[in-house]
Parts: C-alpha cells; structure tokens; sequence
C-alpha cells in the first residue's frame, strides 16, 4: 500500500510540476479552452461523442439528462467553494452551511411567488417581486445571518463550533418544516419566478430547460472563483491561513482572529444564499425537504474529496460527488451487468443503479487514505499534512 500511495504522490507531483512550468500565456490559452468546453459541454450532440479511448465506455450519463446532472454539479460546486472559505481557508468546521443556502431559497421564494402568504394572507407586498431584485436581498440575508450566528459562536472552536453550527441548520430546516405561518410547512411554497430573459423568438429563456440554468451558474461560478481567488492573495486570505495553521500563535501575532473569523463566516453565508436563491429560481418550489444534515455533509465531503484549501479541489471535489454517482447508473447498461443475482431461492439486487452510492462510498475511502490531502489540494494544506505525518512517524 506504501508503494502505491508513493507512485500516485509522484505522478501527481510531476503533472502539477508540468503545469507550473508551462508558460503563462499556454497555461491561459487552456483555461479559456475549457472553460469554452464546459459551456458546450451540455449540448447533447457535443457530449455523445465523449468516451473513452480505443474502448466505448461514454463518460456522459446515458440514464439521466446530462443538462440536468451539470446543473447539480454547478450548484454543488457553488456551495463547496462558498464552504471552502470556512472550512480550507479560515479552519472552521461547518456543518449546517445549508442553513445559509435555505435562507436564500426562502427570501426568492417568499419575495417572488404570487402564492406567498406576504400576497395571499397578510397583505404586506402588493405583488411579486422581480427575481433579479430578490437575489441581492436574498444573499444580504444569507450574509447577515452568518454574521449573527458567527458572532456569539466562533469563539468556540473545533466540535463544539460543528454542534452549534449542525444545530443552526436543523433549526432552520425543522422551523420551515413545522412553521406555518409564513413559510407555510412541508407544503412549501410553489411558482417561484425564473430570471429575466427572453430568446429572439420570445419565449423565456429561463423556462424548465435546465441547460440556461446551468450556463448561468457557470458564469457565477466563474465570477466567484476569480473574487475569492483575489481575495485569498490579499491580507485577508494570510490571515485565514495564519488562524487555519496556529489561531493562538496568530493572535499572540497581533491578528485580529475572531474578525477575520466572522468575515469567513460572513463571505461563505453569502455564496451559500447566491446558490439558495439560483436553485430556487429554477426547482420552482421550496419546502424543507432538501435543507437535510445530508447535503450540508455531502458538501462537506466535496471541499474535503477535491482538497481544502484549494479553489480547484473544491470545484473537482464538487463535480465527483454529483456526476460520479449519476454516471454509475449506466455502467451495469454499458457492460451489461445483471440486474439481480438469485441466492438461495431468493433474488437480490446488485445492479449499479441501487449500489452506486455504496460505490461511490468506497471510492471516496480509497481516495482518503491514499490521498487524504483531497484529490487537487493547496500546496500549503499538503505540506501541513505532510509535516504533520512526519511528526507522527517520529512519535511512533
């Protein structure tokens, strides 16, 4: 297991070492290159023709819309670079960044649906509002509750910053489920607007299609990484990696950590309800049911999958978790796997469809312990792990 571990750490070292090396304007001219395949990407006669060399193995989902898959990768990846802020820059562990994206998803839906009980019961908004005019109150929201969940918690650190957080998400999510008043309980709240956009012949661009959607949240996605990529190079981004690495040798440094700690806080809420209020757009329909423990872990495991830290670890890490498990729905078709074994008289489900996720699960364990830095990480988070495998080796 060492060798092997040792072989992948090289290989990976020489492509990254490859990669630095290119000149700059080669390294440029690629980026725009796949950043144009990733906007072609979900058009259906450029993606049939993706496969694997010499053999056919198609690396698009032949079992589900392939627009549909981008778009959830997209919003996947949206919220692990918001949460790769919290946790990989400034080392906090958040588990209900959900929270955020629910508030984000609740203020679009309560604002823009003509059957929001703000319209139907209580009167307090004439009509609908624009979604376009949602979206900045929606993330100023988002935003501010970070601020005030942040500021009488971050003090603590570790576990005990999780629980409060953890149980930050669940109250969101419970009080939406049983609160009738406004938010009007598991029957959610329905006709949430689109975004503004007509095509040439009139019709809404922003309709039940989900390839616009995905477009447009390739396009925010490139907007956020270019801000917090910035933002990572400035004072503000060492001083989130000074509290990350030593947070009482920071302060005893004249850091400002509990400061620096909010505004992650803060900055990650933000993209948390930017993603809330683009999802809403687009499912049409908000109710508790997908503000679950399970898609803030699942994000969680995204930032960790692709490597904390780093701004392409947490886009690849927020790619894998969506479209590996939807790409194994039609491996058993590909290789023409049974669909049950029969044991004993008794016949047993074995097709990839249903075990994907246990798949997927064990993939994800091979990965960490063969690369528990994540897949793509920052280079200052590898050589912390690596330092800190070096101190254990001594110990032992």
């Amino acid at each position: 297991m060492t060798d092997i571990r040792t072989r992948w750490h090289a290989t990976t070292s020489r492509v990254g070492h490859a990669f630095d090396t290119m000149p700059r304007s080669a390294r440029i001219t690629g980026l725009l290159a796949f950043v144009a395949f990733l906007y072609v990407l979900p058009n259906k006669w450029f993606y049939e023709y993706l496969n694997i060399p010499g053999v056919w193995i198609p690396l698009y989902t032949t079992s589900n819309d392939m627009a549909a898959v981008l778009f959830y990768c997209a919003w996947i990846v949206l919220l692990s670079l918001g949460l790769n802020v919290v946790v990989g820059y400034a080392g906090l562990l958040d588990l209900g960044f959900f929270g955020f994206f629910a508030v984000g998803a609740y203020t679009v839906a309560l604002l823009t649906s003509p059957e929001s009980k703000l319209i139907t019961e209580y009167n307090w908004l004439e009509s609908p509002w624009p979604w376009l005019v949602t979206v900045p109150i929606a993330v100023a929201l988002a935003l501010l509750s970070g601020v005030l969940l942040g500021a009488p918690t971050l003090r603590l650190r570790g576990d005990y910053l999780a629980i409060v957080t953890l149980g930050f998400a669940e109250m969101i999510r419970i009080v939406a489920k049983n609160q009738d008043w406004i938010l009007n309980g598991d029957r959610g709240i329905p006709s949430v607007a689109h975004p503004p956009g007509k095509w040439s012949d009139g019709t809404p661009i922003f309709g039940i299609a989900f390839k616009p959607y995905y477009w447009l949240l390739l396009t925010v996605i490139i907007i956020a990484v270019f801000l917090i990529r910035n933002l990572s190079r400035s004072r503000v981004g060492r001083a989130w990696v000074a509290i990350r690495e030593d947070e009482d040798a920071a302060e005893l440094m004249g850091v400002p950590t509990f400061r620096f700690k909010l505004w992650a806080f803060a900055i990650g809420a933000a993209v948390g309800g930017l993603s809330g209020s683009l999802w809403a757009g687009q499912a049409t329909f908000v109710n508790s049911s997908t503000f679950s423990l399970e898609n803030s872990i699942l994000v969680l495991a995204a930032v960790l999958l692709g490597g904390a830290g780093s701004i392409p670890g947490a886009i690849l890490g927020g790619f894998l978790v969506i479209y590996v498990p939807e790409w194994l729905r039609s491996v058993g078709d590909v290789f023409g796997l049974p669909e049950s074994v029969t044991v004993a008289g008794r016949a047993y489900d074995v097709s990839p469809t249903s075990l994907r996720y246990f798949i997927f699960g064990v993939l994800l364990i091979v990965v960490m312990v063969f690369r528990p830095q994540g897949l793509w990480p920052n280079r200052r988070r590898a050589a912390e792990l690596k330092d800190r495998q070096k101190e254990v080796a001594v110990v032992e």
